[in-house]
């Protein structure tokens, strides 16, 4: 008897819904770079024109550009220690046997569940209390506090998919735990570190609430953008950087894409 075939079948309604979904999401998002070549202060169609001096008023605006390296500060120290945290944390939870494993999991992803702005009041109440201050330091702790689980979730799954034979390998040619760490274990995972690293940062770059709470007086990017919706002769220069920014991101999600296929890639090849 010969085996069944089986034929798949595409769920046309669940495509339809996922390209509405994706149309509802995106949609307003890419009206963003049409309308910072707009002609006018106001975003409404007919457009008037097309120009460009939005983007000039956007590469003069000395106030943009210090909120922009705050963000990009605050990003960068915050994905190099939430990355830190997260392998450290994916490492021991997906290596060991740990009492208590699944509430330590709970509590380290406790972040994602509460909701910001209750973090960000929490948090503005101890910096205030422990004599921290506002600044962008204290914007910094609350936003690794906020990374972490992403980065642990993130490298866990790639821990979890990891040969510990080759770790043992290591050890019998008699390498010690940090340099195995360093020359086989970090090479293999490095996609994942790399994508934690990535998200953390994006994580921290688009976070407002927290920033809103604990910056003072030297404001985060999301902060500054808040402050200009209130001057509509300010808006088109903030759409223009919006536009900047996006494409920015595009291009970063795509390297990182790219790099997570090749890395995949390298690990079928090699059979490991």
């Amino acid at each position: 008897m010969s085996a069944p075939s089986y034929i798949e079948r595409r769920n046309v309604p669940l495509a339809v819904y996922a390209m509405v979904f994706m149309a509802f999401l995106y949609i307003p998002v890419l009206l963003l770079p049409l309308f910072s070549f707009n002609d006018g202060l106001y975003i409404s169609f007919p457009i008037k024109g097309f120009t460009t001096r939005w983007y000039e008023e956007m590469f003069a605006n000395s106030a943009m550009h210090a909120a922009l390296w705050n963000s990009i500060k605050v990003g960068v120290v915050t994905a190099v220690a939430a990355t830190a945290l997260g392998i450290f944390a994916a490492k021991a939870l997906t290596r060991y046997r740990l009492p208590g494993q699944k509430p330590i999991i709970a509590v380290i992803m406790l972040p994602l569940v509460i909701p910001e702005i209750i973090l960000g009041v929490s948090l503005l109440i101890l910096v205030n209390n422990i004599g921290l201050g506002l600044s962008l330091i204290s914007v910094t702790l609350g936003h690794i506090l906020l990374a972490v689980p992403f980065a642990t979730a993130v490298l866990m799954s790639r821990f979890e998919g990891f040969d510990r034979s080759l770790e043992e390998a290591s050890a019998d040619l008699g390498e010690n735990a940090f340099w195995t760490f360093w020359r086989v274990t970090f090479p293999m995972v490095f996609p994942g570190v790399l994508s934690a690293f990535l998200i953390s940062f994006i994580t921290s770059f688009d976070e407002f609430l927290i920033a809103f709470f604990l910056s003072g007086s030297d404001p985060t990017l999301p902060v500054f953008i808040y402050s200009q919706l209130r001057f509509p002769q300010r808006l088109p220069g903030t759409l223009a950087l919006g536009a900047c920014i996006i494409m920015a991101s595009f291009v970063v999600i795509a390297f990182n894409e790219w790099f997570r296929r090749r890395g995949n890639q390298r690990v079928s090849d090699t059979g490991l």
